[in-house]
């Protein structure tokens, strides 16, 4: 089974979901912050732009967390040349999901034993995919980073598969000369969180019906899964 169709005259209705929505919004934004703060602990390697982000920390001495802000916030900035248009998950994303990194980061243990570690890192990548699911399904708007790609890709003509591989090769070999950690983790993120997305898409879809909605974003990218 295909991921819910891009929205096309069919909205979810802003009236009989709209609580189910903010709340599929803002807890797939915390909990994609708290996965990758589980990556971040475990120390066996991070999703692409988690990647750059570290780096950026330890040149900056900022948490992980403040640099997802302000990483996310310039992203934002790119989409006014190229003419798209944010919702509030958008908006939500910049700030909810480094906040959240930061938060958990402060709670969770340091994971000692390379068994934890390895509990830490497939936890963070299933609960990643979870996260993912949530937030896409409420359709309130894509992330700025996956906004960027999908802006390029209607720019340019190239397809958002490349314009994605493009970004994300270009964040992770930067993080990774800034001290970003890359390992088996980022290997079996990149394998395994396609799938799981397209999971937890299907499980967290909710009803569509015709009609115009004031929250709602315009369309979901096609042939793509959509992170903050």
């Amino acid at each position: 089974m295909s991921p819910p169709p891009p929205s096309r005259g069919y909205v979810v209705s802003a009236h009989g979901h709209i609580g189910r929505r903010l709340l599929q919004l803002y807890a797939g934004l915390a909990l994609y912050g708290a996965s990758s703060a589980l990556l971040v602990a475990s120390g066996l390697g991070l999703e692409p732009w988690n990647v750059l982000h570290q780096g950026l920390a330890k040149l900056t001495g900022l948490s992980i967390g403040e640099i997802s802000i302000a990483v996310g916030a310039a992203v934002l900035l790119l989409w006014i040349p190229l003419r798209q248009r944010p919702g509030l998950g958008t908006v939500s994303n910049v700030f909810a999901v480094g906040l959240a990194l930061d938060g958990t980061l402060a709670l969770l243990p340091d994971p000692r034993s390379l068994v934890l570690r390895g509990l830490f890192l497939l936890a963070g990548i299933v609960l990643n995919g979870a996260a993912t699911g949530l937030y896409i399904a409420a359709r309130f708007g894509a992330g700025p980073r996956d906004g960027l790609m999908t802006g390029l890709h209607q720019r340019t003509g190239r397809s958002i598969r490349l314009m994605r591989t493009a970004a994300e090769v270009t964040v992770v070999a930067t993080g990774f000369a800034l001290g970003g950690t890359i390992g088996v983790g980022t290997v079996l993120y990149a394998v395994s969180i396609g799938p799981l997305a397209q999971l937890f898409l299907r499980l967290f879809a909710l009803p569509v019906a015709a009609g115009g909605s004031t929250v709602v974003a315009a369309s979901t990218p096609e042939r793509a899964i959509l992170r903050p």
